[in-house]
């Protein structure tokens, strides 16, 4: 029991144990479990009972952290700052929770892409919560997640969805309408996304050219010139903390992008039984996007679609699924028997999850109607595809 008393009073009286608690989410594997362990050791069981009891000067330390020069230590104090929302007693956090937002807007605009997916993800977790508290900021908050969705980082896309579907959880209706037409927007944007051919048009077409024009845009000094550096510690970029006009380290997103977004969040809403009718009504935009094939990265686009289809097709159930099957079938055989690797494997893995749920007889028969000629295929990936 001193043991313990003097421990206890080893947090209270020096910076240390402050310190512990904010690199428990510290991007460095290393410093992170021994920073967790370490703290296990020194609170026992009584770990949340501190952070609730001493809270007020937790959240200082977090506000703090989040302006530090260093990226690794913002994106942790986000989490950290997270896990405020969902592991502690929200009475305890509720009069600290506007404070905590103003520091999370701060790193929404942060140059460095860890913390602004960190401070995306903590601010859906702080909505989620606190609800009534988080409502006066979500003006502010919706063109930043709408920003994350379009990012040039796929996690910070998937992220801003799971985010986003937060918050429909939580406002219902008044964010499904906003949320909606955000995906609507952004599935019939893919149309207008450049066609990279036709700067790299100059080639003679063909099949013994296409080693050349890949060669060609590879050694385009555009797509290696005055992008992002990073850290070698962490793979984060390297820069110093950002502010709400600091984007220079960021390009405009690309359209096919701000799509492949999308398709993240229609298969968060699917999870939502009262967004099923609105998930199911986009489809059709789904399938006509995902049919592109005019731009240099459809093949991400399509290997997004193919790993999110099954997920969407078991939330809102097969009945509903299976109108739109049809449509989704050329594009899931074209990726099944194109010469990317990632596309061909998450074909192969979608077709095996729809088989599954919808039965192989009746996918098989499916497919047998609308084109015979993708069988061989389709029974061949039935003798390859994992189980």
């Amino acid at each position: 029991m001193q043991c313990c008393r003097m421990e206890l009073s080893f947090l209270t009286t020096w910076a240390s144990g402050l310190q512990i608690t904010g690199v428990r989410y510290y991007v460095a594997e290393g410093v992170r479990i021994y920073s967790q362990e370490t703290w296990r050791q020194v609170t026992h069981t009584e770990g949340r009972h501190l952070v609730e009891k001493y809270i007020e000067s937790v959240q200082s330390y977090y506000i703090e952290q989040s302006k530090a020069d260093n990226h690794a230590v913002r994106e942790a104090a986000c989490a950290c700052i997270a896990e405020l929302g969902s592991k502690v007693n929200s009475d305890m956090v509720r009069k600290h929770v506007p404070a905590l937002l103003e520091a999370l807007l701060v790193c929404f605009n942060d140059d460095s892409w860890p913390v602004r997916d960190a401070a995306c993800l903590a601010c859906g977790n702080f909505i989620f919560c606190f609800p009534e508290e988080s409502h006066p900021y979500m003006e502010q908050l919706y063109p930043l997640f709408f920003a994350n969705l379009s990012d040039v980082i796929p996690s910070v896309r998937q992220g801003a969805a799971a985010s986003l579907a937060n918050i429909v959880r939580t406002y219902g209706q008044e964010a499904i309408e906003k949320v909606v037409e955000k995906i609507k927007r952004g599935l019939a944007g893919v149309e207008q996304q450049t066609d990279t051919t036709e700067k790299y048009g100059g080639l003679e077409k063909g099949g013994s050219t296409f080693g050349v024009a890949k060669r060609v845009r590879d050694n385009d000094p555009d797509l290696h010139s005055n992008q992002t550096m990073y850290s070698c510690g962490s793979l984060a970029p390297k820069m110093r903390a950002g502010g709400c006009m600091d984007h220079m380290h960021r390009r405009l997103p690309e359209a096919w992008e701000t799509g492949d977004g999308c398709i993240y969040l229609l298969a968060e809403l699917s999870s939502i039984p009262a967004c099923h009718q609105k998930v199911f009504d986009q489809l059709p935009a789904l399938a006509k996007a995902s049919s592109l094939k005019h731009y240099h990265q459809h093949h991400v686009f399509l290997e997004s679609i193919c790993k999110q289809l099954p997920i969407i097709a078991k939330s809102i159930g097969k009945q509903m699924f299976k109108r739109h099957l049809e449509a989704f079938i050329d594009p899931i055989f074209y990726a099944l028997v194109c010469d990317n690797a990632l596309d061909s494997s998450a074909a192969s893995c979608c077709l095996t999850e729809l088989s599954k749920l919808l039965g192989s007889s009746i996918l098989r028969a499916r497919v047998e109607n609308h084109n015979p000629t993708y069988l061989s295929a389709l029974d061949a990936n039935t003798f390859i595809a994992p189980y």
